[in-house]
């Protein structure tokens, strides 16, 4: 970011400087170097030593988050992180020839746990380069992992690698909604299933947990489509399609080249909703996976990308500036969105505001209007049901209850209406209906 950019940041929004302070000074870290943290993070070991450097140059957004997973669970999430990043390089990399990269996914599953495996023939100034020709490091401390983590490391490993030939070999042309899924959970969804049961077999997680699969799919698509529409313009660039026909083409647009054409700016916005709608299917299920989740640091892990991806969407939604452009969100208000998610009812209610703010946006000339409305209408609906953004109380009047907000939050005539009343308040979260004889 230039000193031109920062300046107008803080001053447009000058409480930034106030976040950044308190995101520097008051958050807690683990410091994986220091001498007391060695025997599981592996920072004396010089392999492990370059796998956190690996992290920390392939992912600025995870990096941190994964650092302070509790224990040794920090460095085999680094390690399957950075096998999930090597296997995505390969298939992005436009450098190496179609045939050899067939046979680099196809057989990756053998050379992730091959000692002194590296693979430097990929262009100079390739982007991820330096995970190939450094992987020596990785296989070399993938073999020091438990039995449990290295089997849960070889299924999803060789499940990714496949079928990422296989939409290599399509050259990404995702044509329905249906395929469109199918690739992300691939991509995406199989990190999270891995993750999983990476969590169930640290015990920091319930053994059932690893079960969970549909729930653990959804976190990692709802993170991979929003990445997806996000890098709309490299990817069209790099020729890689990963926008469902099914969603684009009802709109008059015959190639995705079109979609990033300035001269169709106005009709490009309606199938960017769209994708952000399908996006906004998987939040319901995302909540519920972060609310199974007990141990602190993995909660923290998960919320972290799942609260930037809701920002995200809002920042994209009705915004074509994504097709000329990367968007990202302001620092301060990334670390504003960690600083909050610490718990189940935080995330759900910055959902909720996300939501509100997404449907604030939509418009009813847009042919998503509808849907957008109830996908957002539903994570209000979930917060309320679970977290009430206000205390609930449950009113007798007319030998039965009525459930109204806490009376606290009402006016002046509902409080007297109230008092009036002959009335039986209880107050908690409590949503049956009771029937009660008034004496």
């Amino acid at each position: 970011m230039s000193v031109a950019s920062c300046v107008g940041n803080l001053l447009t929004h000058p409480s930034d400087v106030l976040t950044w302070a308190q995101f520097l000074l008051y958050r807690a870290r683990r410091n994986i170097t220091f001498p007391h943290e060695h025997p599981t993070s592996g920072w004396d070991r010089p392999s492990m030593r370059r796998c956190w450097t690996l992290l920390d140059q392939t992912s600025h957004s995870f990096s941190g988050v994964i650092k302070e997973l509790d224990g040794e669970l920090a460095r085999t999430t680094c390690l399957f992180y950075l096998v999930f990043r090597t296997i995505s390089t390969i298939k992005d990399d436009m450098t190496i020839p179609h045939t050899l990269k067939q046979t680099l996914l196809r057989s990756f599953h053998i050379h992730a746990f091959t000692p002194g495996w590296t693979f430097d023939r990929s262009g100079p100034h390739e982007k991820g380069r330096q995970i190939l020709v450094d992987y020596d490091a990785i296989a070399e401390e993938i073999l020091m992992l438990k039995p449990t983590y290295r089997v849960i490391f070889a299924d999803i490993v060789e499940r990714m690698a496949t079928s990422m030939a296989d939409h290599t070999t399509k050259n990404v042309h995702i044509a329905t909604v249906a395929e469109y899924d199918l690739y992300c959970h691939y991509a995406s969804g199989l990190v999270g299933e891995g993750l999983s049961r990476i969590f169930s077999a640290s015990r920091h997680e319930a053994r059932w947990l690893e079960d969970q699969i549909e729930l653990s799919d959804a976190m990692g698509l709802l993170l991979q489509k929003t990445n997806i529409i996000r890098d709309v313009r490299e990817d069209v660039g790099a020729q890689r399609y990963f926008w469902p026909r099914e969603i684009w083409e009802p709109y008059g647009f015959s190639t995705m080249e079109d979609l990033c054409d300035p001269a169709s700016r106005e009709r490009t916005i309606w199938p960017q909703s769209a994708m952000i709608a399908d996006a906004l299917r998987h939040t319901i299920d995302a909540l519920k996976y972060l609310q199974l989740l007990t141990n602190q640091s993995i909660f923290n892990f998960c919320a972290m990308p799942a609260v930037m991806a809701l920002a995200n969407l809002h920042m994209y939604f009705m915004n074509t500036d994504i097709f000329d452009r990367h968007l990202k969100l302001r620092k301060a208000e990334a670390a504003r969105l960690i600083m909050r998610s610490t718990s189940i009812s935080s995330v759900a209610s910055i959902f909720s505001e996300y939501a509100r703010k997404i449907h604030a946006k939509s418009v009813p000339e847009d042919p998503n209007h509808l849907r957008i409305s109830i996908a957002c209408g539903k994570i209000q609906q979930w917060q309320e049901r679970f977290y009430p953004s206000a205390p609930r109380t449950h009113i007798a009047r007319n030998n039965s209850l009525v459930e109204v907000k806490d009376t606290s939050f009402g006016s002046t005539h509902e409080k007297a209406a109230l008092q009036k009343d002959q009335t039986l308040l209880l107050t908690g979260s409590v949503e049956c209906v009771l029937r009660l004889p008034l004496t």
